[in-house]
């Protein structure tokens, strides 16, 4: 999903990114979520809305996947690499409008790293099936993702999910069904 995003950006000339950095936020991606190795099962994996405490444990695992990724590449990857890492990891649920987590932080305030891997990752979860919840059309998650630009991510972002929505589609329809999995996000 950020390669297809960020390779949107490269081919439309989107944004001034330099394709080292470009790299470092595919190469980074995978990574954003290490944090939850360190939130109990039972809040992971919970059939349902979680109450406000488990919400509250669940909203660490941002600073925790930044604290994990930094651990692990400081001193053997590239610093702008282990840069980029720790920002997608720790920011990615920043919200524009600042009511994300966990430093509240807003607008241009959040690395483009983070607000690219913001769309990616709701995104994903909109569109496949978790423990808690069916995969939601494509169409409705599209509606979803409209809605929330200019409040939950980057409204100069908005042309990149335009522009990248038949990919991203095709991308999940081709995905084969032992590819497919269900994660407890």
């Amino acid at each position: 999903m950020v390669r297809i995003l960020v390779e949107t950006i490269q081919e439309k000339n989107i944004l001034p990114l330099e394709a080292e950095f470009c790299e470092d936020i595919i190469k980074a991606a995978p990574m954003h979520d290490l944090g939850k190795i360190g939130i109990d099962d039972r809040i992971l994996k919970k059939p349902g809305r979680l109450t406000e405490e488990e919400f509250a444990v669940m909203q660490t695992h941002a600073l925790k996947s930044a604290l994990l990724v930094e651990g692990i590449l400081k001193g053997v990857e590239e610093e702008h690499f282990v840069r980029v890492a720790v920002n997608v990891a720790e920011y990615h649920h920043e919200k524009w409008n600042g009511t994300g987590y966990p430093r509240h932080l807003k607008g241009e305030e959040i690395p483009v790293e983070a607000r690219i891997m913001a769309i990616a990752d709701v995104y994903d979860a909109l569109v496949s099936k978790r423990c808690y919840k069916e995969a939601m059309s494509f169409e409705k998650a599209f509606e979803v993702m409209e809605e929330s630009m200019g409040s939950h991510f980057d409204p100069g972002l908005e042309q990149v999910f335009l522009l990248s929505r038949e990919r991203l589609e095709e991308y999940y329809r081709s995905a084969s069904a032992k590819d497919i999995k269900i994660v407890c996000k």
